[in-house]
């Protein structure tokens, strides 16, 4: 049973004597990222350490995870000349984490911490209440410089040395932790925190459902999506942030296919221009020789990481530039990716083999787990990346979309006819050429309209030899697990037109990522770098929806399919804030009928389509 609660926007545990709890939880700014690490002891003391990561200050050498980090402990208040860590009554996640605590003195404090929106800094502001019937006197360290190798650190608090507290007297005061020690106004803080990116002037992306729980996970995944994006000498950067500090760096994957392609729908501009500035740094990188994009673009885009080879990365660019494109809604910026597209495609032409698939050295899990020299998310992300190009064009008034259309035609029969295969059991796909166990990425052909094996497909993902309870094993030979493809796969259930299905599966994830034990955003793996709560994962999380539940796939500048997936048990849902396509601040919402689901775009539509049909949306 949980020990968490929904309650508003936020998630809150209480805490009974004796209680314990250990756990992590992530947050960025743009010249900060932060992991806080928090234990609450037998004795219902609190303890934090605060994992800065500063992207811009980089060590030796200068590689993937040179992000300099500092470990600060935070200090305590001394009460009547004590050190008191007092007894936590509750913590609580939101855009903030806040833990109230008592203390022996009749003194309730209560703490909240969160990076800067725009500085190097960590702000723990610090509220403390006397309910005793006695003054009491509060002390902590005014100023105390840390020696970090080659940079100085700085903790920093405002209270007055010596501070008394009158009987029913309150105090607040900040500890400020930095890489400049530079005094910032905590409150304007505090205010930017509460609202960055979030609240542009048309509101923000919203989802709405019957189910609470699935409405507040897709709000704490669109913020730890959004948030995560850095300033680096060659312009702003959407980065995984993690225990690996993937910082001031992109990846073909995390950041070309998993986030950039959902950022036009948020409205956040700053995020459209992390999106945009990474993929013009893979463009440097194109050649007439059609030798491999980088899989990883890293130091702030001085230099490249590429130690697994060719990973499909091409795919995964073409894939997610596509859509990027499309969805943005912008002319100009669909022109200026179409050459990186056009090029991913060249590349990945030039690795078709004789069985008319695509080759590469491996896939995005860089040969944790096999991969042979042909898999299957290679090619069904080739699949869409020409499906979108096709429409590209059309949009930009180029010829041969059709050409895009008919090598799509020959790799899915292609893909077929390689990849399919009666597998532990199960008439669904093999992975790979040689693949004898089930893979959880069999679920990507789902993704993308093809349903030629969705019966055998889905039989196999929710059998007790990949489904875990709350998400897919890799593999059915392994404990190992990476929620991307939990994702992908709630995604694709929900598209090809299985949405209890998918439902039934959603709700044991939120449950487990919302309100379990280690909260409350979807995580890379496990075991792996400690479920590291990387943000292009909350972007896929918030996918599902966008692409599944509303089935919105892109088909020009200003237009678009939907093929509206709404549980049995839901009457309606809607997603409001919308912005792409050229057009800000609109909702679509589905409403279900006897024999259908009639879509409405306030303004623009509202049409009746049948279960499992689908409509193109087209804004004048």
């Amino acid at each position: 049973m949980s020990k968490w609660r929904l309650d508003s926007n936020r998630i809150v545990r209480d805490f009974d004597r004796g209680e314990t709890a250990k756990d992590h939880f992530a947050m960025s700014g743009a010249q900060v990222d932060l992991i806080l690490e928090w234990r609450v002891g037998r004795g219902g003391g609190f303890a934090a350490v605060l994992r800065a990561r500063f992207p811009q200050l980089r060590t030796v050498p200068n590689d993937t995870h040179a992000s300099f980090e500092q470990l600060f402990t935070p200090p305590g208040f001394r009460i009547n000349g004590a050190v008191d860590r007092g007894r936590v009554k509750s913590v609580a996640l939101s855009e903030l984490f806040t833990v109230t605590i008592d203390h022996d003195a009749d003194c309730r404090e209560i703490r909240e911490i969160f990076p800067s929106a725009d500085h190097d800094a960590i702000i723990d502001l610090r509220t403390i209440e006397n309910r005793s019937r006695s003054p009491v006197a509060l002390s902590m360290p005014r100023r105390r410089n840390i020696r970090g190798g080659m940079y100085q650190m700085s903790v920093f608090s405002d209270l007055p040395r010596d501070f008394e507290l009158p009987p029913g007297g309150k105090v607040s005061c900040v500890v400020e932790y930095s890489s400049s020690g530079t005094p910032i106004n905590p409150m304007l803080e505090l205010a930017e925190r509460l609202n960055t990116g979030l609240t542009p002037d048309f509101g923000k992306l919203e989802l709405e459902t019957p189910e609470l729980e699935i409405n507040a996970m897709f709000g704490f995944a669109l913020r730890h999506a959004v948030e995560s994006i850095f300033d680096t000498p060659n312009g702003p950067v959407h980065s995984p942030g993690g225990y690996g500090k993937y910082l001031a760096a992109i990846w073909a994957n995390d950041e070309a296919e998993y986030a950039n392609p959902f950022f036009p729908f948020t409205g956040v501009a700053r995020a459209d221009a992390a999106a945009l500035n990474s993929y013009r740094w893979f463009m440097k990188y194109m050649n007439r020789d059609f030798t491999p994009l980088p899989s990883s673009i890293i130091a702030g885009g001085t230099d490249i990481w590429n130690g697994a080879g060719d990973r499909g990365d091409a795919a995964m660019i073409a894939h997610g530039a596509a859509r990027f494109a499309l969805a943005s809604g912008n002319r100009d910026i669909a022109a200026e990716l179409r050459p990186l597209v056009e090029w991913c495609l060249e590349y990945c032409a030039r690795k078709l083999t004789g069985d008319g698939v695509v080759a590469s050295d491996c896939d995005e899990l860089e040969r944790r787990f096999p991969a042979g020299t042909v898999n299957l998310s290679t090619n069904m992300l080739y699949y869409d990346a020409l499906l979108r190009t096709a429409a590209l064009r059309r949009a930009l008034n180029i010829d041969d979309a059709e050409e895009l259309e008919r090598r799509a035609a020959n790799l899915r029969t292609a893909a077929g006819r390689i990849f399919s295969a009666d597998v532990e059991g199960f008439a669904t796909y093999r992975y790979y050429d040689g693949n004898t166990i089930l893979r959880s990425w069999i679920c990507l052909p789902l993704c993308f309209g093809i349903n030629d094996r969705k019966a055998g497909t889905l039989a196999a993902l929710f059998s007790p030899k990949l489904w875990r309870g709350d998400g897919l094993l890799t593999a059915s030979d392994n404990e190992t697990y990476w929620d991307r493809s939990t994702l992908y796969a709630l995604r694709g259930v929900f598209f090809c037109g299985e949405p209890d299905l998918a439902l039934h599966h959603l709700r044991s994830y939120v449950r487990a990522r919302l309100l379990g034990s280690h909260v409350p955003y979807p995580i890379e793996a496990f075991p792996e770098y400690n479920a590291s709560q990387l943000s292009a994962e909350s972007a896929l999380f918030c996918r599902i929806f966008t692409e599944g539940m509303f089935g919105i796939v892109p088909t020009g500048l200003n237009r678009f399919t939907v093929k509206p997936s709404l549980p049995s048990g839901w009457r309606h849902a809607a997603l409001r804030g919308v912005s792409a396509f050229g057009k800000t601040g609109w909702g679509i919402e589905l409403d279900r009928k006897d024999s259908g689901i009639e879509v409405t775009i306030p303004g623009v539509c509202h049409k009746f389509v049948p279960e499992n049909g689908s409509i193109e949306i087209i804004f004048q």
